[in-house]
């Protein structure tokens, strides 16, 4: 082994190709800009460049890529909400992550587990029958199970009758799963670079300009760049940027903690989660257990870890597993999410000619990646929003058609 990496360091060397392009100078203009180099902003690049022949694009990313909340994220995926809108638009999302490996040819370790949510009251149990029904009307697979069941899915978890919050039934939801969040990303960087989709790193957009109620390009640290549309994918960020626009989102952006522990041999296959004890569980193919819960009660532009949160996911992760009290936490982090009223994304057209909103999806965003960067490249390329994205339009709020998902989180927010 030491011989074989000597070898890689002398003169002529094959070096391995790079996954990415050498950086280059940013043009003065493009057709389209995407600001925000995650997973979002990555998928409607490589979407526009592979389906409809849009190459000259430039993605804009201050930091790295996937360095956003696409890298703080519990990397969970599922379909099973409340609105018919909704269910339909992640089933899709589900649907295109089954084949997104092969489709990008990078493994994104996408593993469909099953997500079970707990019910620990009469009042919860009606709740998951309302979503169970909802998700079996629009062709998800989605089934209320009962404590027995409960118990052969995950034998570890507490199921005493005599403890405060007894389980009394869950929503077993098959297609459930995670990915690995960062191989996603680059997976779609590669394959978009591949098609001359331009990807600047360190690049911050400072100014967006518009003229006559149109977008025409955007000033960055490295220069002015002319453009025709520009797409925003920058999560937490979403209102601050929308404001350079001169649009007004009703977006408020709180943190969003989770932790994991250090690896552990295997013992839990499905995704659990708890609404009542505000908390949701994994485990990684590593053996690592990845703990979520609800976002801070404030308001706040900062992705930083508070003991508060540790101590109140530890106590309630405890309460379900208690085999888990010994367990050691590796790391805790933070991301920002911006959330709206009712729960839900805002996708589609602005008040701004050629300005795309892709915002509002507080926790939900890397479940949604493979259909919003379908979707919104549709809208790019054609100028006509597609039917699956509809409902999610910023005017619903001026309209009162709201999209309601407040009962549909892993843990309430």
């Amino acid at each position: 082994m030491p011989f074989a990496l000597i070898r890689h360091g002398l003169p002529g060397a094959k070096r391995p190709a790079r996954h990415l392009p050498a950086p280059a100078a940013l043009k003065g203009s493009y057709d389209v800009v995407i600001i925000g180099g995650g997973g979002h902003g990555l998928a409607i690049a490589y979407n526009l460049a592979r389906f409809h022949g849009v190459t000259r694009v430039a993605v804009l990313e201050k930091g790295y890529l996937g360095g956003g909340n696409t890298a703080r994220n519990t990397a969970v995926i599922r379909s099973n909400y409340v609105t018919p809108a909704s269910v339909r638009f992640y089933a899709e999302s589900v649907r295109l992550y089954e084949s997104l490996s092969n489709e990008l040819g990078f493994n994104i370790m996408f593993s469909q587990r099953g997500q079970l949510t707990l019910a620990h009251t009469d009042a919860a149990m009606r709740g998951l029958r309302l979503r169970a029904a909802a998700n079996q009307l629009s062709g998800v697979d989605s089934v209320m199970i009962d404590p027995a069941e409960v118990a052969r899915l995950v034998p570890t978890l507490n199921l005493e009758p005599v403890k405060r919050y007894p389980v009394m039934g869950g929503l077993w939801h098959r297609p459930g799963g995670i990915a690995r969040h960062d191989a996603v990303a680059w997976a779609y960087a590669r394959r978009a670079a591949e098609r001359q989709v331009e990807i600047h790193q360190r690049t911050e957009v400072t100014a967006i300009d518009v003229a006559g109620g149109r977008v025409t390009g955007v000033k960055t640290s490295r220069g002015d760049v002319q453009c025709g549309v520009v797409v925003q994918c920058v999560s937490g960020h979403s209102s601050i940027v929308a404001s350079m626009a001169g649009v007004e989102l009703p977006i408020v952006t709180y943190p969003l903690q989770a932790m994991v522990t250090q690896p552990l041999k295997p013992f839990l296959d499905p995704l659990v989660s708890s609404p009542q004890f505000h908390v949701y569980v994994s485990q990684t193919p590593r053996g690592e257990v990845v703990i979520g819960g609800g976002s801070d009660p404030y308001p706040l532009y900062a992705a930083r870890a508070s003991l508060e949160m540790k101590e109140g996911l530890a106590e309630h992760t405890v309460e379900l597993f208690p085999c888990l009290a010994q367990a050691k936490i590796l790391r805790q982090w933070a991301g920002i999410t911006d959330m709206t009223p009712d729960y839900s994304p805002i996708m589609g057209k602005s008040p701004i000619e050629g300005y795309i909103l892709d915002a509002g999806w507080g926790t939900w965003g890397f479940k949604a990646t493979p259909i919003c960067g379908r979707t919104i490249a549709e809208l790019v390329a054609t100028g006509r929003t597609p039917e699956l994205i509809e409902p999610f339009s910023l005017d619903r709020f001026s309209t009162f058609k709201l999209v309601n998902e407040m009962g549909a989180t892993a843990a309430s927010h």
